[in-house]
């Protein structure tokens, strides 16, 4: 059934043209992802479709008797407790008994007081709250703007779930492409006043784009090779991710099948040798302190050339306080950290400092360097801000005329043209749009260096690193072989306990399930992470070795014995690796039972 036809609608702020004679229309079942750059009309399309904003010419119309419920990023909140706010006049009895509620707020809000001000909340705990308000009530149609903005990877990965379980129809704005990937079975881009329309999630649409640009020859070849780059790391990813696109596989594998990987990695790791040498930041038994919490004890940790590493953990784990120790902003408590002769370390945190809002983006960023050398290409500065979504007269817009994501960007920006050889990056992608992102995504492709993220952003973070390490909350920093799947596995294995205060501890109790498996012993459980931790110096030792084989394969090319030789020996390293991390996961899932 059809739930709201847009027909003819156009609207303009000033001279900038938004949207411009769009029809479009929502039927139930319709899971729909809206994308397209910053400033380019996504905000105002779902709030037109809510019917907060009205268009200047055309109609929007809804089927009679439509409940919409709108998380936009502007929200007001009463002066009222988060129970209140969240909740309404619900008894706790009644809220206590009903499942999708308890879910919402064992997602949401775990831990929370609800009988706390809302007054006394951050922006992103209002956010928080607005949401799982919304998604407590019972609506035909669920519009969401940025919903996944201030939620953390479990958050994301809850909200993903329990979005697709309700049979409400959703139109979601997001740049978060692998939640997109996970909920919509449509895409609508927003581009110069129009709006495409693709069948599939984020994937489909890459693809779908690509052959269009192809077919139609429309659009310049720099931006089509990226398309097809960014396809060619989808398909060649895990499994889980390249099952969900419904595209035709043929047409897929024809247009990749000469694409080469995204990065040459052996390549990149020797120029990063050669740049940085064999030591870049090397931590040595250092305990790690928040305040009077150890965040982590006794940690020896290296940081090779080359690496590229994706940092995740539990709120208030100590993944920003442990790049404020590598970036040498803090000491440890005990231990010590010690950096390569050679390092030219780059940190890019939450907090942005300021620049002169009276200077241009073009100033700021020549005055940090003129041209900048990627792989075999020389840019200016001028085209790197181009490439970072500065445009024409944009690179001359005062900066304190910018809005808060184009100064983010700007300052990462900064950041590359000083050309660093270790990058840390604290949630770089707040504030950028998905075409920044693919931008951003393809220069990392070609930058030699070591590199540690920490993101949110989990598509982001698995396109861009090799491997991830795990805060668990244990005073320790965990190699996951799985990746941020490994991550959400074990997590969910132990649940937090935490709930909002006012149940009853029968409903909690009720909420944990089934009786689980009898723990390991204090021993056993020793004893599993002795060989964890074996396994783990095992693998660094096989990654380090096999970092050196592909380096001396190279300066053997000519010699077919000695290729043969140490192609061997790779061969062996891998089947070894494999095996190893097999046991890793085994011990793992002993911990975890």
């Amino acid at each position: 059934m059809n739930l709201i036809n847009l027909q003819d609608v156009s609207l303009a702020y000033g001279p900038l043209v938004l949207l411009d004679d769009v029809s479009l229309g929502i039927d139930e079942g319709d899971r729909i992802g809206v994308v397209g750059r910053n400033g380019g009309g996504k905000s105002t399309l779902v709030s037109l479709i809510a019917a907060r904003t009205e268009p200047d010419t055309g109609r929007v119309i809804h089927n009679r008797g439509l409940r919409v419920g709108f998380l936009h990023q502007r929200d007001t909140f009463p002066g009222s407790t988060v129970g209140e706010f969240v909740l309404g006049e619900r008894a706790e009895h009644e809220w206590a008994g009903d499942a999708r509620v308890r879910d919402v707020l064992r997602g949401l809000l775990s831990g929370w007081d609800l009988d706390s001000a809302m007054a006394n909340l951050s922006g992103g705990e209002r956010r928080r709250a607005a949401l799982a308000r919304l998604l407590i009530e019972t609506h035909d149609l669920i519009v969401l703007d940025e919903p996944t903005n201030h939620l953390d990877i479990e958050g994301i990965a809850w909200l993903a779930q329990h979005v697709t379980g309700r049979r409400e129809a959703l139109v979601v704005v997001t740049h978060d492409r692998w939640f997109l990937d996970a909920v919509t079975n449509r895409t609508w881009e927003v581009v110069d006043g129009r709006v495409e329309r693709y069948e599939g999630g984020y994937a489909a649409y890459v693809l779908a784009k690509a052959e269009r640009q192809r077919l139609a020859a429309a659009a310049e070849e720099r931006r089509q090779n990226l398309m097809r780059k960014e396809l060619a790391w989808l398909r060649r990813g895990p499994p889980a991710r390249t099952s969900k696109p419904k595209f035709r596989i043929d047409a897929a594998n024809e247009l990749i099948a000469d694409e080469p990987p995204v990065r040459d990695s052996v390549e990149l790791v020797r120029f990063a040798s050669s740049r940085l040498g064999k030591t870049v930041i090397d931590i040595k038994d250092a305990t790690l302190k928040g305040g009077e919490h150890t965040l982590l004890d006794d940690l020896t940790w290296q940081l090779g050339p080359g690496e590229r590493v994706g940092l995740v953990g539990v709120n208030g784990s100590g993944k920003t306080t442990l790049l404020r120790l590598l970036a040498g902003e803090s000491e440890p408590s005990a231990g010590f950290v010690r950096h390569g002769k050679t390092v030219k370390l780059a940190h890019l945190s939450q907090n942005i400092t300021e620049l002169d809002s009276a200077r241009r983006p073009l100033e700021a960023v020549t005055e940090v360097r003129e041209h900048i050398t990627l792989g075999k290409r020389e840019f200016t500065a001028g085209q790197m801000l181009e490439r970072f979504g500065f445009r024409g007269e944009r690179q001359w817009t005062p900066i304190g005329d910018l809005s808060g994501g184009e100064r983010r960007r700007l300052q990462l920006l900064r950041l590359l043209m000083a050309e660093p050889n270790v990058l840390l990056l604290d949630e770089p992608t707040n504030d950028l749009d998905i075409e920044t992102l693919t931008e951003l995504e393809d220069l990392l492709d070609g930058w030699p260096g070591s590199l540690v993220l920490v993101s949110h952003d989990r598509y982001f973070l698995e396109r861009v690193c090799d491997r991830v390490l795990a805060l668990l909350g244990d005073r320790r920093l965990a190699f996951l072989p799985g990746g941020v799947d490994e991550f959400l596995a074990r997590r969910a294995q132990t649940p937090d306990a935490r709930v909002p205060e006012g149940r009853s501890e029968q409903r909690a109790a009720e909420d944990t399930g089934a009786a689980r498996p009898a723990a390991l012993s204090a021993a056993e459980r020793r004893t599993a992470q002795k060989d964890m931790q074996r396994v783990e110096r095992r693998i660094d030792r096989i990654t380090a070795r096999e970092a050196e084989l592909h380096e001396l394969m190279a300066q053997a090319a000519d010699d077919y014995t000695r290729l043969a030789d140490l192609d061997a020996e790779l061969k062996a390293l891998t089947a070894e690796k494999d095996e190893l991390e097999e046991a890793w996961l085994a011990a793992a899932e002993r911990i975890g039972d």
